[in-house]
């Protein structure tokens, strides 16, 4: 793996346990504090929330394994490489200051930002796809499947 893609890996290792707390954090507010139980909205935001940022994380993890295969442009291979790990950031941050205060019936504008990060991840898992199909190693991979088929 390129130095890069560990560097990037790293980082998001070093982040990761920030979701972790945050699990730790929501679980103390259901014990503690019964604002937010009484909060239905504030309660699925903030859980979708942390579920979007572990999930995502994970996932930009996996994706670096394959990052050195794209063949695209550098600005498109920087999207494919960089969208999964922004959007972690981006639709957690959009469902949290959302619904910030206790007493929220509705989602403010912070939301934009969780819509900016579904954007986000959708062009740039696009872009990976197509990455990964233009590498030529796929169309040797397949002749030699193909010869080896009775």
């Amino acid at each position: 793996m390129e130095r890069r893609y560990l560097r990037l890996a790293g980082i998001l290792l070093v982040v990761f346990p920030t979701v972790v707390f945050g699990g730790v954090s929501i679980l103390s507010r259901l014990i503690s504090d019964p604002a937010y139980a009484a909060n239905a909205l504030r309660q699925d935001l903030w859980r979708a929330g942390h579920a979007h940022a572990g999930v995502l994380l994970i996932l930009s993890l996996v994706l670096l394994r394959y990052a050195h295969l794209l063949r695209l442009p550098s600005g498109l291979h920087w999207l494919a490489v960089h969208a999964g790990p922004i959007a972690a950031i981006l639709l957690p941050l959009g469902m949290f200051l959302s619904v910030l205060t206790p007493d929220a019936t509705e989602p403010n504008a912070m939301i934009w930002f969780a819509f900016a990060g579904g954007t986000l991840l959708f062009a740039g898992l696009l872009t990976f796809g197509v990455g990964l199909l233009r590498n030529p190693s796929n169309a040797a991979a397949e002749d030699r499947t193909a010869s080896v088929s009775p």
